[in-house]
Parts: C-alpha cells; sequence; structure tokens
C-alpha cells in the first residue's frame, strides 16, 4: 500500500494514545531490565577464565540440532537493523520523531538489541562455532533485508508482528527447555530471559490490533485473512550461509527446528487459533460482506492446516552447517 487511506490514518492516529500507554505497559525501563552484562562471565572477575571453562563444559553436551537453532535465533536477533527500518518505515503513521510510534519504534529495538547481544557472546565464548562464518550469514541477512508481504501498511504489520513475537517468544522457551535439560542452566536462564521479553512484545503487537478491530474491524479483519494467504514467514527466511545463494540456508534450519520440537507446523497453526480466540474473531459485529468472507475464511484455517501438518514427514539429519564447529 503506497499510500494511507484517510480512514486508516484516522485510526492509527486513535491508537496513537494507546501506543503512548504500551510504552510503559509493555516495555521495562532500561535501568531495571536485564542486561548481557548480568548472565555472562565478567572478564574484570578473578573467575572469569573458570567461569568460561564452566560454559565450553556445558555447551559441549548440546546436541548439533540445538546448536543449530541457537545459531539460527542468534542471526536472527541480530539482524535488528533491518526490523528497525522496516517498523519504522510505516506509512504515516508517527512523522514525529518524538511522537508515540517513534518512541516505540527505538524503545522496542533497544530491548531486542540485548538479545542477539547476549546470544552472540555466548556462542562466542562456546568454542562450539566458527564465528567468522556465523558473522558473514548475519552481514548477509542484513544486506539481503526481508519480504514478508506487509508493505507498508500498519495493519499487515501489526498482525505479522504478533504472531512473529509469538513464535519468537516459544522457540526462545523450548530453546531454555532443552538446554535445561542437556545441562546447561546458564543458556538456558539467558534464552528464558530473552522468551519473557519477546511474550511482553507480542502481548504489545496483540493489543494494538484489538484496539483496531474495536474501531475498523473490516480492514483488520482482510489484512489478517490476506497475511494468512500468503503465510507468515520468519524474519531469517532469506538466511544462508558464504557461498550459497539467498535463502538456501533457511530450509535447513527450519529443518532443525522441527526435527528437535523448537518450532513445529502445529506450533504455526496454534499461534493463528491463539490469535483468532485473543481476538474474539468469532464475535466481532457490523461487518460488511468481505470481513464475514474474511471471517470465515480464517475461522476454517487452523483445521485445514492441521490436517496439512499431520501429512508432514520429520526431515532427517542430513545438513552439516558451516557454522558448527563440532
Amino acid at each position: 500500500m503506497s499510500v494511507l487511506s484517510l480512514s486508516r490514518l484516522e485510526v492509527m492516529r486513535h491508537i496513537e494514545s494507546y501506543i503512548e500507554e504500551a510504552l510503559s505497559e509493555f516495555l521495562t525501563p532500561v535501568d531495571k531490565i536485564w542486561q548481557p552484562a548480568d548472565l555472562l562471565p565478567d572478564a574484570t572477575g578473578d573467575n572469569f577464565f573458570k567461569e568460561v571453562k564452566e560454559l565450553q563444559s556445558s555447551a559441549k553436551e548440546l546436541s548439533y540440532d540445538l546448536v543449530a537453532v541457537l545459531i539460527g535465533d542468534t542471526i536472527t536477533e541480530e539482524a535488528l537493523p533491518t526490523y528497525e527500518s522496516w517498523l519504522s518505515s510505516l506509512e504515516n503513521v508517527s512523522d514525529d520523531y518524538n511522537g508515540p510510534w517513534s518512541r516505540w519504534v527505538r524503545a522496542w529495538t533497544g530491548e531486542e538489541n540485548r538479545h542477539g547481544d547476549a546470544l552472540n557472546k555466548y556462542l562466542y565464548l562456546s568454542g562450539r562455532v566458527d564465528m567468522r562464518k556465523m558473522e558473514i550469514s548475519t552481514q548477509y541477512l542484513i544486506a539481503d533485508g526481508f519480504d514478508i508481504g506487509t508493505g507498508k501498511d500498519p495493519y499487515r504489520n501489526f498482525i505479522y508482528t504478533s504472531f512473529q513475537e509469538t513464535a519468537t517468544n516459544l522457540s526462545h522457551r523450548r530453546v531454555a527447555q532443552f538446554a535445561k535439560k542437556e545441562g546447561d542452566t546458564l543458556l538456558a536462564k539467558m534464552c528464558g530471559h530473552i522468551a519473557a521479553d519477546e511474550a511482553r512484545h507480542a502481548r504489545a503487537y496483540k493489543a494494538f490490533v484489538e484496539k483496531i478491530l474495536e474501531v475498523d474491524p473490516n480492514e483488520m479483519l482482510l489484512a489478517f485473512e490476506d497475511m494468512m494467504r500468503k503465510k507468515i514467514v520468519m524474519p531469517a527466511h532469506f538466511l544462508r550461509e558464504m557461498g550459497l545463494k539467498i535463502g538456501q540456508t533457511f530450509g535447513h534450519f527450519t529443518d532443525a527446528a522441527q526435527r528437535l520440537g523448537v518450532y513445529t507446523a502445529n506450533d504455526y497453526t496454534d499461534i493463528l487459533r491463539d490469535l483468532i480466540d485473543d481476538w474474539k474473531i468469532d464475535q466481532l459485529q457490523n461487518l460488511n460482506e468481505a470481513g464475514e468472507k474474511a471471517r470465515d475464511y480464517l475461522m476454517a484455517l487452523p483445521d485445514r492446516l492441521n490436517r496439512v501438518a499431520e501429512r508432514m514427514k520429520s526431515p532427517t539429519l542430513e545438513y552439516k552447517f558451516s557454522w558448527i564447529n563440532a
């Protein structure tokens, strides 16, 4: 959408006051939130080398698939400049540098930035990773950008962020569970903290959608339907390694996540079903014909996707990532 319609612009201006509230409701003050230094070995401390050896000992026990998923998650988190520029470019949402939307994007970016920072340092210290090759993948992902089908339309973008932040919360939470099971309590704690951040962010974007549904349900339903027809693609869908073409590594990364149970086709459907329930799509009133058709499509979609997921076979372990030393 190249030009935001007058009615949609009015709606976005209408919810700006709520975005203002979201700054304090869904984000944590900088001086109170955790920082990577709170979790990682302190290089100024007397026990630094001992703590690094302990970190490496625990990391050595992590399964291959878990390390692969962790690296993919880290690269995704570190491509933050792409996501900030994408959200900042939404059409006419807030042209004021100090407006609520601009301040939300900057504050959200500040919280998100800590995730890649913490995970990158952990992987560097772990000794399991060829950092140069991982860093090349990160630079590729930032340079390649992404195309998630939202354009500059805030409605579609809020649908996407509601879904994606929920998925990211789930992925980090599952990695934390597997890390704890495999004996790495530091990684488990770190990913647990990150998952909690993502859960707050997901609640915020879902709240934005909820506010829009109150005043413009038909257009928001059409945006929801459109995004689900296109399918929600993850931010790292252009992921690649050195020497490969754009997007060639992403399928191997998702195979590892599916095989391990970190993020599966069933999870995709469960998130969709939860969004439909959270937004009370079945209870919306005063829909026009297009809105009713969009609702019918959305209400039937989870069962359709479940039938597809049931026919999917779990991928077998074949691919060797250039990022992983051992």
